[in-house]
């Protein structure tokens, strides 16, 4: 059995898992295959291969859809209800933070998803746009969370505000998400003490940083994928986002050019260019 952890990293090289000391492995194995496993970790253990270099971190997804959960944060019900707030849509994100069932959306195929390094979009029809750092749990074809990413649900913030039915034009289109660098593989659940960091660039200046902890969620991630997987069947697992707690103001909005860095320890940094 590997170690809790590990870091499995999809590289330009193959597939490399990365242990606590620091020691690379090679994996003669298919992707999807991993999320298609009963027991991933065990999977992965039979499978490793020789030290090897562990390349380029290239985005960590195969036939994986990605799913994205909104209003789990109280910062996040807050930004909701004051985008959509002339669109008489506020009363909507009040109720879902409240409510039984959470909100689900769908975020990405995987040709939309961009990796480490790799440039995130902002829509030429939209004029206020910000990233959404959140933990992205990777989770195997029979429901069970086995190890954990860091994503960025791109959003565009005035569609979305226009009319809560745009939230797909708002969420998804080409470029609109990044994952990486790693998938942090673990059976337990991370400490509710862990923290995630946002800082975005302009230039050499930080125009906007942030920090959130998992303990601010109202959800947790075994309920999120629950909700997911009653009527859903995912053949080569999924991603799932949990939302986010960090929302620039109003007035801040993405240009091309920017850098985003979202951190969470011990998972690494996710690094993207913004591009249109």
């Amino acid at each position: 059995m590997i170690e809790n952890g590990s870091r499995l990293f999809k590289s330009d090289g193959g597939l490399v898992l990365v242990t606590p000391g620091g020691v690379s492995h090679s994996l003669g194995v298919e992707w999807d295959r991993i999320f298609q496993s009963e027991s991933p970790l065990s999977f992965i253990a039979n499978h490793l291969g020789e030290e090897t270099d562990p390349g380029i971190a290239i985005a960590p997804i195969g036939g994986q859809e990605v799913w994205a959960a909104g209003v789990t944060y109280y910062r996040s019900r807050d930004a909701r209800m004051e985008e959509s707030e002339t669109a008489g849509g506020g009363d909507f994100y009040d109720r879902v933070y409240s409510a039984e069932r959470p909100e689900l959306f769908f975020k990405a195929t995987p040709h939309r998803v961009r990796g480490p390094n790799e440039p995130v979009r902002i829509r030429h029809d939209s004029k206020w746009n910000v990233p959404e750092p959140e933990l992205t749990l990777a989770v195997n074809a029979h429901g069970k969370i086995f190890g954990y990413t860091i994503g960025n649900d791109m959003s565009s913030r005035d569609i979305e505000g226009q009319n809560p039915l745009y939230l797909p034009q708002a969420k998804t289109y080409d470029g609109c998400c990044a994952l990486g660098p790693s998938i942090y593989l673990s059976e337990d659940p991370l400490p509710s003490s862990t923290e995630i960091d946002l800082r975005i660039l302009r230039g050499e200046s930080v125009l906007f940083e942030g920090t959130a902890t998992l303990n601010q969620m109202k959800r947790t991630p075994v309920e999120l994928v629950e909700f997911l997987y009653r009527e859903n069947s995912f053949p080569k697992g999924c991603f799932l986002m949990t939302g986010t707690g960090i929302v620039p103001e109003s007035d801040f909005t993405l240009q091309r050019g920017d850098e985003i860095r979202i951190r969470i320890d011990p998972i690494g940094t996710l690094m993207n260019p913004v591009s249109d």
